[in-house]
């Protein structure tokens, strides 16, 4: 049986820890947070954990039940900072679009994190805001319930899958990465026309094009898809 995880309130009564400072769930995150920017997923144990934080490892289950709670709670902490300062502007396109690229944005900033929470439903207070409003963008659109949901879906995981897409891509070494777009200059655009005739004929737009993010225009589309439905009923 797991083990009962103490209140927040009788937490802050807890004495501080050795360097003085007072844990919390947000501090536990923040640092959480750090050791993957530092270090990369296999950077963040209990051990390292409580050594960020200055204290005994076994200190951090008194807030979380173990360390896969404490990456849910690290997925829930990027989607509040995407909701964080957002508000509506009461036209469901522009609104969904602004909410579309915040998310996926604040995964790309923090890429490591990204690939260990885009594939994982938090059930906390954050991704319950984020999903109820989304929802009553999607409403406003004047979709009938089961199309709401199916778009919802659509959105959720089209943007989610991109800021996976994304921060894997923004987590490799700088070596890695310029090799790739190096790629796209030296192999795509010397391919003869008389064997690649449709690459050949769009090789700089592809190595301009392929060394960005595809996910405003793959919203866009999207977008376009959900007026078209909306239009409709």
């Amino acid at each position: 049986m797991p083990k009962a995880v103490v209140p927040e309130e009788k937490r802050r009564r807890r004495r501080p820890t050795r360097s003085g400072t007072v844990l919390s769930e947000q501090l536990i995150v923040e640092a959480a947070l750090r050791l993957l920017r530092e270090h990369g997923s296999t950077g963040l144990t209990a051990r390292r954990l409580g050594l960020a934080l200055d204290c005994d490892p076994s200190t951090l289950y008194r807030y979380f039940r173990g360390m896969d709670e404490i990456i849910l709670a690290i997925g829930d902490a990027l989607i509040g900072q995407a909701l964080r300062g957002w508000t509506p502007s009461g036209e469901w396109r522009a609104d969904l679009r602004a909410l579309g690229l915040r998310i996926h944005d604040a995964y790309v900033a923090h890429p490591q994190a990204a690939v260990l929470t885009t594939s994982r439903v938090t059930g906390r207070a954050n991704e319950l805001a984020a999903d109820e409003v989304v929802l009553t963008v999607l409403n406003s659109a004047g979709l009938p319930p089961a199309d709401t949901v199916r778009v919802y879906h659509a959105f959720i995981d089209q943007t989610l899958a991109f800021a996976a897409l994304d921060a894997a891509s923004v987590a490799l070494p700088n070596a890695a990465l310029r090799a790739e777009e190096v790629v796209w200059q030296s192999t795509y655009a010397r391919l003869p026309a008389s064997s690649h005739p449709h690459i050949a004929r769009v090789a700089p737009l592809l190595a301009a094009e392929m060394v960005t993010s595809a996910y405003p225009a793959a919203l866009d589309l999207l977008l376009n898809g959900i007026a078209h439905s909306s239009s409709r009923q």
